[in-house]
């Protein structure tokens, strides 16, 4: 009987990649594989041909065979002797094709992964998240090795792994079923040191504490991090080192609390100065600036100086300060202080309405509940 086209038993196109290859013979694979088809010849039958032509095309020398003069340049080469339930090849190493990157397959040896990314917490104070500073800071961290150049060997040699064969991965038989695990013995790397180094043990990295001058932009807030690529850790053996992450957080402050790039902060007033208006000298971030206080001005109010917040890390904006001003009541007054206050609030006869607009209508809003209250 007559072989049909590779291509066409695995459903693909000639020009398919190697992964669309894996990917169609896994589905057939699944789907006639004998133990999920213990009576039925014709899936075995399917099994077996499926297996073949993955085999085949999978292979780049043999496809450009196939490709080129058809069945007669690879008959014979796609499986060995009869195995059980009557279809070739070796039943491990198809469950190891198709489960291998479930469980850690893949017959390439591992590359050494980079080292790990550190994080770094810096605490500043406003004035200096606001305008930039440089700071010195010690790290513990682990660096590569200065007696073998973070190669991990004392002559700098390596040899292939004995246990996988440098492969990287070692074949565990269960059963039927064969998986693929990373090689204990040399990590997946397919490599051995024959001769460690001494100082770090073969691990190519040493724990050391490191000094770094860290420069913080202007405008920064808590939060920000700032990345130093390649100041992490080393990776083991001469892999590359991973970032340090500097973590900005700003200590409270005793005048100003941030709001994205605006400032906030209470300034307290006198009576006199609240009834009567005048000026106030008020802090900034660039020296004192004059606030000019209307009369009549209540508690709680809130005045915009613009331009007098904090500079944008991330723009050339430039945030706002907002006062509030907060009456504060006199105390420890005279006697004297005492009576002339007295006389004042006597001025303002028994209604006072007039003066006193805000609790007038409070006043009226309390009637008007316990009316309700008691209808």
């Amino acid at each position: 009987m007559a072989k049909r086209d590779y291509y066409e038993v695995l459903g693909v196109q000639r020009g398919a990649s190697d992964e669309d290859l894996k990917k169609a013979y896994r589905r057939l694979a699944m789907k006639y594989h004998p133990d999920r088809n213990p009576d039925d010849a014709s899936a075995q039958e399917r099994f077996k041909e499926a297996k073949e032509a993955y085999e085949v095309l999978k292979d780049p020398r043999k496809r450009s065979a196939y490709d080129q003069f058809g069945h007669a340049a690879v008959d014979g080469a796609a499986g060995g002797g009869p195995g059980p339930g009557g279809f070739h090849g070796d039943v491990g190493d198809i469950f190891g094709d198709i489960f291998g990157d479930i469980f850690g397959g893949g017959r390439r040896a591992r590359r050494p992964q980079r080292g790990a990314d550190l994080r770094f917490a810096m605490d500043l104070d406003l004035e200096e998240a606001v305008g930039g500073v440089t700071r010195e800071i010690r790290v513990p961290t682990l660096a590569a090795c200065g007696q073998c150049d973070g190669s991990g060997a004392r002559d700098g040699r390596t040899e292939t792994c004995g246990t996988c064969g440098g492969a990287g991965q070692v074949r565990m038989q269960q059963g039927i079923f064969s998986v693929q695990q990373t090689c204990p013995a040399c990590q997946g790397r397919g490599q051995r040191i024959a001769n460690p180094c001494p100082a770090c043990h073969g691990q190519g990295r040493v724990r050391e504490t490191h000094t770094l001058s860290v420069k913080i932009p202007p405008g920064v807030d808590s939060g920000d991090r700032i990345r130093l690529a390649g100041e992490g850790e080393a990776g083991p053996q001469g892999a590359n080192a991973g970032d340090l992450y500097v973590e900005v957080r700003v200590r409270p402050h005793r005048l100003f609390e941030r709001d994205g790039d605006d400032l906030y902060c209470e300034v307290p007033i006198r009576f006199s100065t609240a009834t009567l208006g005048g000026e106030l000298e008020i802090p900034t971030l660039e020296g004192q600036v004059k606030l000019k206080i209307p009369p009549e001005t209540q508690t709680g109010r809130l005045f915009r100086l613009r331009g007098k917040g904090v500079k944008s890390v991330r723009s050339q904006r430039k945030g706002d300060l907002l006062c509030r001003v907060v009456l504060e009541t006199p105390v420890k007054l005279t006697r004297e202080q005492k009576d002339l206050l007295r006389r004042f609030e006597g001025s303002f006869g028994n209604d006072g309405a007039e003066h006193n607009p805000r609790a007038s209508s409070w006043l009226e809003g309390v009637r008007e509940f316990f009316d309700r209250m008691t209808s």
